[in-house]
């Protein structure tokens, strides 16, 4: 079978702010942000479709505060500039965040008129984004006060006190139906279930075995919950623990749900992943991390010396490798704090019949494992071993295609589909982090100050002249 060969097309180079680049729910504008403006463009002609500079002086609570305090050290970086951004669920409207003054604004696509600010109090602002249904928005305060639900659609606000965390230990049902969040309540661990339905009123309160959550994971059926590593029903009721054995001590590192909840991926610093059944909860298969390569393994190698020959630029297959017998491993010491082991990424892709794994002490290699449909007899099985000549910083998942990903490694971004492996080109900037586009289509290259966009160009098959 013949396939159409896939190339793609990059855009300029532009300016953008705190990695704040996003493509709307349906693909059709890039959202960014550039210190205090905030700039849409279309993603089929890259022309700007709307600008707003924000007004980002201080609130009035937060500007009182600022005016008692006296810095340390001059800011590289101005106060004004935009913190958080963030589409909409139905790109009806964009949310922008300064937290350093306190303040959130919001901004409607189809009406230039129109725009609501939400101003932090003395409690101040660490953190703004979106609630599922787009018309809530959630803003963090600062020393884990409380969290502030704001309705777009009344204007009131819900109150919820003494969260643990205010960059991790929440999440929202797959439905956007319940809110849940860790918190902190007279020095023990508990979490809350809010009903996002009757304006975030608490549904369940429960008191959690550990002492020190660190973080929470929802299947994606909505019934279980995991947090390093206690499984509850949504009700809190305690299902099952599970330690690595190897080091208790250091605990669980990665923790990622199969996309139909039957199985729960979860990796400690003992280079092994744990797979757990959603019946039993206990390891059903292990897979581990080995300098030795199994037999039948499919092994690619990124080119050497490929920008030089190329002359920075090309689109260059990776080498199917014969006869490698090993992934060179960094050696770590168990005994030293935070050591350099076990996988720092896992995720599954979007149909759940492959499993990537980046493990911290193999940063040139990438493990993709190949898990059976649930009609098929379970063995998974280590199917492909990327090799990278350089550190691979982030990977992603095409949200649409099961069988492709994007990698970046620094100076250049890689892509791999189920036809074939592709280095898709180096870029004028060091690339930090990836980002596909909703519908699979395209991506974003991003760096500490810039990005740029690529998308599919497939070649059409060219006819003689009539």
């Amino acid at each position: 079978m013949s396939h159409a060969s896939i190339g793609y097309d990059f855009t300029e180079i532009y300016s953008q702010t705190h990695n704040h680049v996003c493509f709307s729910p349906g693909t059709q504008f890039i959202l960014t942000a550039v210190q205090d403006r905030i700039v849409v463009r279309r993603s089929d002609t890259f022309q700007i479709a709307r600008t707003w500079l924000l007004d980002n002086a201080h609130s009035a609570s937060s500007g009182i505060l600022a005016a008692g305090k006296q810095p340390l050290k001059k800011s590289v970086e101005p106060e004004g500039w935009i913190t958080h951004l963030g589409w909409s669920a139905d790109s009806e409207h964009i949310l922008a965040a300064c937290a350093k003054r306190g303040v959130v604004h919001v901004f409607k696509m189809r009406d230039d008129t129109w725009n609501a600010k939400i101003e932090a109090g003395v409690e101040g602002l660490a953190k703004a984004e979106w609630a599922p249904d787009g018309r809530h928005v959630l803003c963090f305060s600062e020393w884990g006060l409380r969290v502030t639900i704001w309705s777009l659609v009344t204007g009131s606000a819900t109150y919820v006190q003494f969260p643990k965390y205010t960059d991790k230990g929440y999440t929202f049902r797959k439905d956007g139906r319940y809110f849940v969040l860790a918190e902190r309540h007279k020095s023990k661990d508990t979490l809350g279930v809010y009903d996002a339905l009757d304006s975030y009123k608490l549904a369940r309160h429960v008191l959690l075995p550990s002492s020190s959550l660190s973080s929470i994971s929802l299947s994606p059926t909505g019934n279980h919950l995991a947090y390093k590593l206690y499984i509850l029903t949504l009700a809190g009721h305690l299902l099952a623990t599970f330690v690595p054995e190897q080091e208790p001590a250091l605990g669980v590192r990665s923790v990622v749900w199969h996309p139909s909840g039957s199985f729960l991926a979860v990796a400690g610093y003992d280079d092994k992943i744990h797979t757990l059944n959603s019946l039993s909860w206990t390891s059903v298969k292990t897979l581990e991390l080995h300098t030795r390569i199994p037999a039948g393994t499919n092994v690619w190698r990124e080119p050497l010396n490929w920008l030089e020959s190329t002359h920075g630029y090309a689109f260059q297959p990776y080498d199917r490798v014969q006869g490698v017998a090993s992934v060179s491993l960094i050696r770590t010491n168990p005994e030293k704090p935070d050591p350099r082991s076990g996988a720092v990424q896992l995720e599954w892709n979007v149909d759940g019949t492959l499993l990537m794994a980046r493990f911290e002490n193999a940063p040139t290699a990438l493990h993709v494992y190949a898990f059976p449909t649930l009609s098929e007899p379970f063995n998974p099985r280590l199917r492909s071993i990327l090799l990278h000549n350089q550190a691979v910083l982030d990977v992603r998942w095409n949200p649409v295609q099961a069988g492709s990903l994007l990698l970046s490694c620094g100076t250049r971004a890689n892509g791999k589909t189920e036809h074939n492996l592709t280095e898709i080109a180096e870029c004028k900037f060091e690339v930090r982090n990836v980002k596909w586009s909703p519908d699979g289509k395209g991506f974003v290259l991003l760096d500490n100050s810039a990005f740029c966009c690529a998308f599919e160009a497939t070649e059409e098959p060219q006819h003689a002249p009539s």
